[in-house]
């Protein structure tokens, strides 16, 4: 009887068992050899091979490896499934094939242990591709039972604490990792394709900067001086633009000391690109340009369905904050939303909290966020933001107290922010002083006063535009993940 068939049978008897068997198996030589040669991959195999006929009289041989799914022994022969990086390829061990000894071995293996098979193609009477071995070996000996079969790896919890095993069950799992290379690897073509170049900036700063979070803090202990982990790399790239350096981006993790959900982990992937003598009108044509590239790639088109609804992504809709605000909730007159104490009210009353020095524009962009942000499921771009929640975006010649901000949202939530970029070094200095007093204020958020930015300024930063896009967002959309777990390898969990 299989340990998959006798659920009552303690892990960790199993796990004595198998240490025993481990324990044979060094008594005869090498426990753990290194010297086997993989020929193929089972992936290729079946895309070569499946349904040829008068496969067996070509006696094609192969040589493949990798870990035992499933195990049927019966008498003289037996059917082993082995699954390796590309997929699943079934063997025949029999005993005119391996010898009677080598079949006996066999079958004292268990399920999860990687093994090595040699042998030829041949296609059984059911029609599947299978290797008939020639030689068999146990390449590691795993010690621990894999989840029950029928039922697999359910409990979340342990798919998140235990990728590894998450991954040996879940095909599902395997693909939608695939998928997030897939979709780096289509951002950074499309980025070079544009003649932008890509640069790494430092993780660890003097000063955190680029945006407003809580940072997390570390301690460099040669310079007894405070560094923190970055929370956007955005006053670094600028700083290349400065240089010279017209086109740069870059695809890294930043780091935010703050909660956590199913769209927030404190270490996520994002990509900043800034270009000179380029606007945040460039910057939307970019994002758009980029989403709708990678999608085509990822999906094959541009309407995909995000958890059981459709979503668009063939048009990207312009709206203001005011714009968006009145589309999603008309109940709210023009009077009220430039009314200061009705704002307030409003947003007390959503669950939010005003901030006190706000002017008009940063009330009516904290009632958007508490009522409309939710609402924006098809790509839309939020323009026009305040000056007091932007410190880092040019101000708009044209309309006073405005920035040329914008903000991308789809399903319910942020995907990219950019702005033509302040270079004013005087206004940055300004804004940064404004910061502080906010930060003293009890703003733990608030930016803090990066006096070498203002001085690479003073020498001047070219017109420039520039863009964040949150990778693992992005991800999450393009392949229906509910969560940010989902598509984050090794996500942060409270200790077990």
């Amino acid at each position: 009887m299989s340990e998959h068939t006798s659920l009552s049978q303690d892990e960790n008897q199993i796990v004595a068992e198998r240490r025993q068997k481990l324990k044979a198996i060094r008594e005869k030589g090498i426990a753990f050899p290194n010297d086997f040669k993989r020929s193929h991959f089972a992936r290729e195999l079946h895309a070569k091979y499946d349904g040829k006929e008068g496969l067996e009289a070509e006696q094609i041989e192969v040589a493949v490896a990798g870990r035992m799914m499933l195990k049927r022994v019966m008498g003289k022969a037996s059917f082993a499934t082995l699954q390796d990086g590309s997929g699943r390829i079934q063997a025949y061990i029999a005993n005119d094939g391996v010898g009677s000894d080598s079949h006996d071995e066999f079958k004292r293996w268990d399920m999860g242990d990687i093994v090595a098979i040699s042998g030829t193609l041949f296609i059984t009477r059911t029609g599947e591709l299978t290797i008939k071995a020639s030689s068999i070996r146990l390449l590691v000996k795993s010690l621990r039972p894999l989840p029950e079969k029928f039922h697999g790896l359910t409990d979340q919890e342990q798919k998140y604490r235990q990728r590894y095993l998450d991954l040996i069950m879940n095909e599902y799992s395997r693909d939608v990792f695939a998928k997030r290379s897939q979709i780096v690897q289509g951002v950074r073509s499309y980025m070079v394709g544009e003649q932008y170049l890509e640069v790494e900036t430092p993780m660890m700063h003097p000063i955190p900067g680029g945006a407003t979070a809580k940072p997390f803090v570390t301690h460099h202990n040669a310079l007894d001086m405070p560094l923190y982990l970055r929370i956007a790399p955005e006053l670094y790239l600028k700083r290349l633009v400065v240089g010279g350096l017209e086109r740069v981006f870059e695809i890294n993790r930043s780091f935010r000391n703050e909660g956590m959900s199913t769209r927030h982990n404190p270490e996520f992937t994002m990509m900043e690109f800034y270009e000179a003598y380029a606007d945040y009108h460039r910057m939307m044509e970019m994002t758009e340009g980029i989403i709708q590239s990678v999608a085509r790639q990822a999906t094959g088109g541009l309407h995909i369905q995000y958890q059981g609804k459709p979503v668009d992504l063939s048009r990207f809709e312009r709206l203001t904050v005011v714009e968006a605000i009145k589309k999603y909730n008309p109940e709210y007159s023009d009077e009220q939303l430039h009314d200061r104490a009705w704002l307030k009210a409003e947003i007390v009353r959503l669950g939010g909290k005003p901030v006190v020095i706000d002017g008009i524009g940063g009330l009516q962009f904290s009632l958007f966020e508490e009522c409309t942000e939710t609402k924006l499921w098809n790509p839309t771009f939020i323009v026009d933001y305040p000056i007091e929640v932007s410190p880092l975006a040019r101000a708009s010649d044209s309309k006073p107290g405005i920035t040329e901000r914008f903000e991308l949202f789809m399903v319910g939530r942020e995907l990219a922010n950019g702005y033509s970029e302040l270079n004013d070094p005087e206004d940055q200095a300004a804004r940064f002083m404004q910061q502080v007093q906010q930060k003293e204020a009890g703003d733990d958020e608030a930016m803090h006063y990066d006096a070498d930015y203002v001085r690479a300024l003073e020498f001047g930063l070219p017109p420039t535009g520039g863009c964040g896009i949150g990778i693992d967002r992005l991800v999450m959309l393009l392949t229906d993940s509910a969560s940010i777990r989902d598509v984050v390898l090794f996500p942060q969990m409270r200790p077990e």
